[in-house]
C-alpha cells in the first residue's frame, strides 16, 4: 500500500504542475482526494492490514494528502497571480490618454446672485443677517406700520398658519428683529436675504415662493442722497458700469418717502426694446426713507436717527441678469436649465 500511495503522490503532483486554471484544479482535487478518489480506494484496504502496518500505512497517507493539498494550493495561487498579472497588463490604463468629462453640479443662478449681493454689500460694510420664515403678524406687519386694513394681512395674499402666525410675506421682519436686539441703539447697516411666501398662481412671472433681499441702514443724518448712491453702486455691480438709475415716487407703510427704482436698459441702453417694454427702464426695487413710526416701534429716537430701506426680488434680479425668461424654470432642477450656470465668471 505504500507503493501504491507514493505511486498516487507523483501521479497527482505531475497533474498538478499541468493545471492551468481553477477548474482543472478542483478536477485534479476531486479524482486523487475526493469521496471517490484514487486516495480513497487505496485507503480502502486500511481494514486487511495489521495494527503495525495501519501504523506505518496511515503516516504515508498523511504525508501524502498534505503534500497534495498544499501542491494543489500553491499551483491555485499562481494560476490565480497568473491571472491577476495577465488583466493588469491587458487592462491597464494610458494615463496619458484625456479622461472624459465628467458631469458635474453647478451653483444656482439664484445662489449665484445671491452671494455676488451679499458680496458687494459685506465689501461695503453690512452685515448678513438671516431669520425665521414662519413670523408672527406682529414682526410681519404690526411693527412695520401695515395699518389691520392692509391687503397684505388678509388671508388671501399670506400663508396663515395660526391667527398670529403664518409664512413671512417678506424678509422686513428680518430688520425688525435686529433693530429690537440692537439694545445699544447704535446706527448699523445690514441685508437679509432669503425666501418669502404670498399667495399667488405660478406662472411664468409669478411664484408662490421667491426669494427677497432687503438692506437696512440707520444711523444719524442718513439721508436720501446716501439711499440713490448705494443703489447707483449696487446698479452697476450687477448690471454693468455704464447703467443709471432713476427714482420715482410710490407708498409703502414702513417708508416715507417711498420710491421705485428703475435701471437703464442694459440692452438698448435707454433706446427702448422688447426688455424694457420701449420705455428704455427696468424696474428692479423699492425702497425709502424708514418711516418715524418704524424707527419708534423699535427703541430708536427718529428725531436723532434716520434710515434708509430696500428691497429686490433676486429671481427678478437673476432674471435680468441671466436672460431667464420662465421663473418656473428656477424650480424644476432641470439639468439642462442649470448646466447654462456651470462656467467661470470672466
Amino acid at each position: 500500500m505504500k507503493e501504491k500511495l507514493e505511486a498516487l503522490k507523483v501521479d497527482a503532483l505531475n497533474e498538478i504542475e499541468k493545471c492551468n486554471d481553477e477548474a482543472s484544479i478542483n478536477n485534479v482535487k476531486s479524482k486523487y482526494l475526493g469521496k471517490k478518489s484514487v486516495f480513497s480506494d487505496v485507503m480502502s484496504n486500511m481494514a486487511s492490514l495489521s495494527n503495525e502496518e495501519k501504523k506505518s500505512v496511515g503516516m504515508v497517507s498523511n504525508e501524502v494528502r498534505t503534500s497534495i493539498t498544499e501542491a494543489l494550493d500553491e499551483r491555485l495561487k499562481a494560476i490565480k497571480e497568473e491571472e491577476l498579472n495577465r488583466r493588469l497588463q491587458n487592462d491597464k490604463i494610458d494615463i496619458t490618454l484625456p479622461s472624459n468629462k465628467r458631469r458635474s453640479g453647478s451653483l444656482h443662478p439664484l445662489t449665484l446672485v445671491r452671494e455676488e449681493i451679499e458680496d458687494l454689500f459685506v465689501s461695503m460694510g453690512y452685515d448678513v443677517v438671516d431669520g425665521p420664515e414662519v413670523e408672527t403678524d406682529n414682526y410681519c406687519f404690526e411693527m412695520l406700520n401695515l395699518p389691520k386694513s392692509h391687503p397684505a394681512r388678509d388671508a388671501q395674499d399670506s400663508f396663515y398658519i395660526t391667527d398670529d402666525m403664518l409664512l413671512r410675506t417678506q424678509t422686513s421682519a428680518v430688520q425688525i428683529r435686529a433693530m429690537l436686539a440692537n439694545t445699544e441703539k447704535k446706527p448699523f447697516k445690514l441685508i437679509c436675504p432669503g425666501k418669502t411666501y404670498r399667495r399667488d398662481d405660478d406662472d411664468a412671472t409669478h411664484s408662490h415662493q421667491f426669494s427677497q433681499v432687503e438692506g437696512l441702514v440707520v444711523g444719524e443724518n442718513v439721508s436720501l442722497s446716501d439711499l440713490k448712491g448705494t443703489l447707483e453702486v449696487f446698479a452697476k455691480k450687477m448690471f454693468g458700469e455704464s447703467r443709471e438709475i432713476r427714482f420715482r415716487a410710490s407708498y409703502f407703510p414702513f417708508t416715507e418717502p417711498s420710491y421705485e427704482v428703475d435701471v437703464s436698459c442694459f440692452k438698448c441702453d435707454k433706446k427702448g426694446c422688447n426688455i424694457c417694454k420701449g420705455t428704455g427702464w427696468i424696474e428692479i426695487l423699492g425702497c425709502g426713507m424708514v418711516h418715524p413710526n418704524v424707527l419708534e416701534n423699535c427703541g430708536f429716537d427718529h428725531t436723532k436717527y434716520q434710515g434708509f430701506a430696500f428691497g429686490a426680488g433676486i429671481e427678478r434680479i437673476a432674471s435680468l441678469k441671466y436672460g431667464v425668461t420662465n421663473m418656473r424654470d428656477y424650480f424644476t432642477n432641470d439639468y439642462r436649465f442649470l448646466k447654462n450656470f456651470d462656467r467661470k465668471e470672466i
